[in-house]
């Protein structure tokens, strides 16, 4: 799951970054408003963490501004300020989500896993796709009572395109939510890694789980 942090304090930024990666996130990081409302406009985002107190913009224009362009990606937003009408104005303007600095990583871990749950219409912390179940947290996936193992970008892949079942995923926005800014358009790496999952998931279910969708995309199938 691919996250934005938009925070001016760079060495809070890259101290929250590296604890995110930890656990498996992919984070890009906007030391400026202007440069995370651009990013953000851009790219496609599981979660945005959102300052209110930038050196360029406050955040709440910020939000405003993604919201008015129908961003919808989940954003918590993350301060100093912890009036009751500042977290008020935040909530109206469309955050998901309010975190008071300091803050401990394990919440907002906790924290970004039930905006996403919640942005994908889930209450519970598992995704079943019948026979098929994966665990978020764990990064554990099984089909039946058979353990599929995948790589850490298999997996990712995977997970992609279960949180938008039984929708079709195209190849252009499974790469923007598991590969970071520096991916290279041109590679074929994820092809190899959707080759490989492909495989995984018919050798555990018996059957073609994830089906190639021509010019469209991939879906995975019941």
């Amino acid at each position: 799951m691919r996250i934005l942090i938009i925070e001016d304090n760079r060495e809070l930024a890259m101290s929250v970054q590296k604890g995110l990666e930890r656990e498996k996130f992919l984070v890009d990081l906007a030391f400026s408003g202007m440069e995370g409302e651009e990013k953000a406009y851009v790219n496609r985002y599981d979660a945005i963490l959102l300052d209110l107190n930038l050196p360029d913009k406050d955040g709440l224009s910020i939000l405003n501004f993604l919201r008015e362009s129908n961003i919808n990606s989940p954003i918590i937003i993350i301060t100093a300020r912890d009036e009751i009408e500042e977290r008020a104005k935040g909530l109206d303007f469309g955050a998901d989500d309010y975190l008071v600095k300091p803050f401990e990583l394990l919440e907002l871990v906790a924290r970004i896993r039930a905006v996403i749950r919640r942005f994908h219409g889930r209450t519970s912390p598992y995704i079943k796709i019948n026979q098929l179940m994966i665990d978020p947290v764990k990064r554990f996936v099984r089909y039946g009572d058979t353990e599929v193992v995948l790589k850490p970008k298999e997996f990712d892949i995977l997970l992609c395109i279960a949180q938008q079942h039984p929708a079709v995923v195209s190849t252009e926005e499974i790469a923007e939510h598991v590969y970071d800014e520096n991916f290279d358009p041109f590679s074929s790496v994820l092809r190899v890694h959707l080759a490989r999952l492909k495989k995984q998931l018919a050798e555990a279910s018996g059957k073609e789980l994830l089906k190639t969708i021509r010019s469209k995309g991939y879906q995975l199938c019941e």
